[in-house]
């Protein structure tokens, strides 16, 4: 009998428990840390536009006791139903992001997507400050963002356009621009994609926890009966170092938000 298939089989096991290990203590001491310093803070249960600005003339937004119910438009696959909900502040260095999501859709389709630190690529018209070019993305097409933006992107409670189970979702990270000349899907997805997490059932409350170094991105996502922490390495990426936070919805796409929180560190901790 031939063991070494066996053998390699349990060290590489053993390999990716140690780098789990590894992520979760890494990830605890980042998110303990004394040095975050709070930047922004909304309930969701107050008037949404003192603090946000939107992208997308057919979504609605609805502070509730529950907290900011927002809906995309109705219509699957129209680039006009689409919307982002952008912070009116810039956010600089690593940030850490904290909020609680309540998925209100059934839907197998669709993405619903968290935008880091986004700027304009500063090719005229679209320069580092995107709320000055607002007007670019009332109808906020994909490509418009992935074109034109410098930003990291995780799509999460989302499922590929032509799904029909709804089991089927994935948390997949991406970084834009995508390259000029190259393909969108094969370009700027930055390894590893995660699928049937199990995670993100319609009225059920997930408290979600981002991190963001110079080196690595956290994803943290606690719900009532499971917990997971996704992390992607960011050492072989671009840099960004400052942008908006946004929340994009897909077509169809409706969500509950409440009590986000964003901050900063006062001093750089690196792994």
């Amino acid at each position: 009998m031939n063991l070494k298939p066996f053998f390699i089989l349990m060290l590489l096991l053993s390999a990716s428990i140690r780098a789990q290990k590894t992520d979760d203590q890494e990830f605890d001491i980042l998110n303990k840390s004394k040095q975050w310093q709070l930047e922004l803070q909304d309930s969701g249960t107050k008037d949404w536009q003192s603090k946000w600005f939107l992208d997308g003339l057919q979504a609605h937004i609805k502070n509730t006791k529950a907290g900011m119910l927002f809906n995309a438009g109705t219509t699957a696959g129209d680039d006009a139903g689409h919307a982002v909900l952008w912070t009116k502040e810039s956010f600089k260095g690593n940030v850490k992001i904290e909020y609680n999501f309540t998925r209100k859709d059934s839907a197998t389709k669709w993405a619903i997507i968290l935008y880091l630190q986004a700027t304009g690529t500063g090719a005229a018209p679209y320069v580092e400050d995107i709320s000055k070019w607002n007007n670019l993305r009332e109808i906020p097409a994909m490509k418009t963002y992935f074109t034109n933006m410098k930003a990291l992107h995780i799509s999460y409670s989302s499922f590929e356009n032509d799904n029909n189970d709804s089991k089927k979702d994935y948390v997949r990270v991406r970084q834009y621009p995508v390259a000029k000349g190259q393909n969108f899907n094969t370009t700027t997805e930055i390894p590893n994609a995660f699928f049937e997490t199990g995670l993100f059932k319609t009225d059920e409350n997930y408290k979600i926890t981002v991190i963001k170094t110079t080196e690595k991105l956290y994803f943290k996502v606690a719900g009532k009966n499971n917990s997971k922490l996704f992390s992607w390495d960011l050492k072989n990426q671009p840099s960004l170092l400052e942008g908006r936070i946004g929340l994009r919805q897909m077509a169809t796409r409706s969500a509950l938000y409440k009590d986000i929180s964003i901050y900063t560190m006062k001093h750089i901790t690196r792994f």
